[in-house]
């Protein structure tokens, strides 16, 4: 059972290149920060995926490494007991990463020039990857609930029309919002009519909170199930993103066939020497144990951050996720430019968030705050900001 003091140790990862580190001066022009932006852990990688890595390094030879029977069936299994839903090996392709898995989808099944429809604010590479690859985005923004967003289903039957294909984020990033099995039968429906394929992202599946149970886009009609691409990964539950490991899994089989000889002909089928290891070590019962008290944790800290935000810093509304450790900063009763929050918590705060326009024309007036780190910092944090907020604001 690891405790408390596991995630409150705070490990320093100056000199380790650090992608959170390395680029904090570029992020918010500065590097007296603490860096809260990138969507990677503070927590040590689990004892389990060390140890795994240790017995892999030891055969002395890092030479090219296949898929073998254990890494097919512990997937199936985790998706089998975690989300209810069956998966049979042969349904199963690694990818090098998720954003990777939206890459070969998208050039597999789109050409230059179509159409690929987002739900906006959402993840950054959802538009920069078709964009970069000479596809039109359509943005059809969430409805904003003022608790959290919403899909607005008109909207989205208007701009689906013409769409070659849909990135759904599931759960979402940056709000945090666990889709209900009513709301994905209803875009599995719409996307269905329309023949625009659903490629989803559910990177985030792992971590969520108040006993929800995810459920997985392809698991909540045939529609659903004969029309998606379904990308996986451990890598942000367990905290292993430079291990590169996902997988993507396709229940239609002429779908499959077209996206995994397509991923097997460009050579991105061959994962790294660690990355089966690593996934099967956390999918297993000790990753779950690990990942329960991991949430328990990172639950604590949201909940530290939602109390004292509310009675430190009202003009700052955090959205409560139900999934991720990453937070949606409402700042918009601070009343200020974007180019102004940015400044605000880099300069007067000493934090480096994410710029909510990054997420797109929804994410104006948002920050998004990454709190899975010891909760000392977490402290820090707030109490950065609330010494902020007290020098330009009255209670």
């Amino acid at each position: 059972m690891t405790d408390q003091t596991y995630f409150d140790e705070i490990i320093p990862r100056e000199g380790t290149d650090s992608y959170k580190l390395k680029y904090l001066k570029e992020v918010c022009g500065r590097t007296d920060v603490i860096p809260m932006w990138v969507a990677d852990m503070d927590f040590r990688t689990p004892p389990f995926v060390m140890n795994t890595i240790q017995r892999r390094l030891q055969q002395g030879i890092l030479g090219y490494t296949c898929t073998n029977e254990a890494y097919f069936n512990a997937i199936c299994q985790w998706n089998r007991d975690e989300y209810g839903m069956e998966v049979r090996p042969e349904e199963i392709s690694y990818v090098p990463g998720v954003v990777s898995g939206i890459f070969l989808s998208l050039l597999r099944f789109t050409e230059k020039g179509d159409t690929i429809l987002i739900q906006e604010p959402v993840y950054h590479p959802f538009h920069l990857v078709p964009e970069a690859n000479e596809r039109r985005v359509v943005m059809s923004s969430l409805r904003d609930n003022s608790e959290s967003f919403e899909m607005d289903f008109d909207r989205l039957r208007q701009d689906i029309k013409g769409c070659k294909m849909m990135i759904l984020c599931n759960p979402h990033n940056p709000a945090g919002i666990c889709w209900s099995r009513e709301t994905l039968q209803e875009v599995a429906h719409i996307c269905a009519e329309e023949n625009v394929l659903v490629v989803s992202d559910e990177i985030h599946c792992d971590m969520l909170f108040g006993g929800r149970r995810h459920v997985p886009f392809a698991s909540v009609s045939e529609e659903a199930r004969m029309n998606s691409i379904t990308l996986q990964a451990p890598t942000k539950t367990f905290n292993l993103p430079g291990i590169v490991s996902a997988h993507a899994i396709v229940f239609n089989p002429t779908i499959r066939r077209r996206l995994f000889s397509f991923i097997e002909g460009s050579d991105q089928d061959l994962g790294n020497v660690l990355c089966y290891d690593c996934t099967t070590a956390c999918y297993s019962e000790e990753g779950r144990e690990w990942r329960n008290e991991m949430i328990k944790y990172v639950e604590g800290n949201i909940n530290l951050l939602m109390e004292r935000m509310a009675k430190e810093c009202p003009q700052i509304r955090p959205i409560r996720p139900e999934a991720s450790f990453l937070v949606f900063l409402d700042c918009r009763k601070m009343g200020m430019t974007q180019t102004e929050l940015i400044r605000f918590f880099a300069d007067q705060a000493h934090v480096c968030f994410n710029s909510g326009h990054m997420f797109g024309p929804g994410g104006a007036g948002y920050m998004r705050m990454n709190v899975a780190c010891p909760r000392s910092i977490v402290s820090q944090a707030i109490d950065q900001i609330a010494a902020a907020c007290a020098l330009n604001f009255k209670l």
